[in-house]
């Protein structure tokens, strides 16, 4: 298998993508230090071999940057995001959260018919590596307030706050 790979640069802040012939499968936090992508390419996709394709991974970075600018709500590229049933179940219901909201982990726990599972997928929300693109930003505590975010509180609140920005009628 081949993981095509790049790290996007946006503002002063930097991540790794990357993507198999299937779809995305990797997008990291700000600034993240390279050894956390390599473990999870390791645990993940220990034969895959690491090729640097402009071509292959231009789509995908055009779409983000296109989320981080403001200009898209929404993503229309294929994802292959590699995780137990359970944690896929957990991030398609992560998607259906509407650009611009915030929910709870109590209300994904319902969405995904486990209601009483809330630390089951909080620890699935928390493996999630399609970053932005499965908006695990978008939970927040029972009370509203910030909670945990592998990518930090901060990234967290940048994207709140850009989603706050942009008009929901935006693509």
């Amino acid at each position: 298998m081949e993981l095509y790979f790049t790290k996007l640069e946006w503002e002063h802040h930097c991540f790794p993508i990357a993507a198999t012939s299937d779809g995305l499968c990797y997008v990291g936090a700000f600034d993240e230090p390279s050894e956390l992508f390599e473990d999870w390419k390791r645990k993940h996709l220990p034969r895959a071999e690491v090729l640097i394709d402009d071509s292959r991974i231009n789509p995908y970075r055009e779409q983000l940057l296109g989320y981080l600018q403001g200009e898209r709500t929404a993503f229309t590229l294929p994802l292959h995001p590699i995780g137990t049933p359970f944690q896929l179940d957990v991030w398609q219901a992560l998607q259906a959260v509407p650009y611009g909201n915030t929910t709870t982990y109590s209300e994904i726990a319902a969405a995904v018919s486990r209601p009483r599972a809330i630390r089951a997928v909080g620890t699935a929300i928390g493996k999630n590596r399609l970053l932005l693109v499965i908006p695990c930003h978008r939970i927040v505590g029972k009370n509203g307030g910030l909670i945990g975010y592998w990518g930090g509180l901060n990234m967290k609140r940048r994207l709140l706050a850009l989603e706050q920005e942009v008009s929901p009628n935006s693509m």
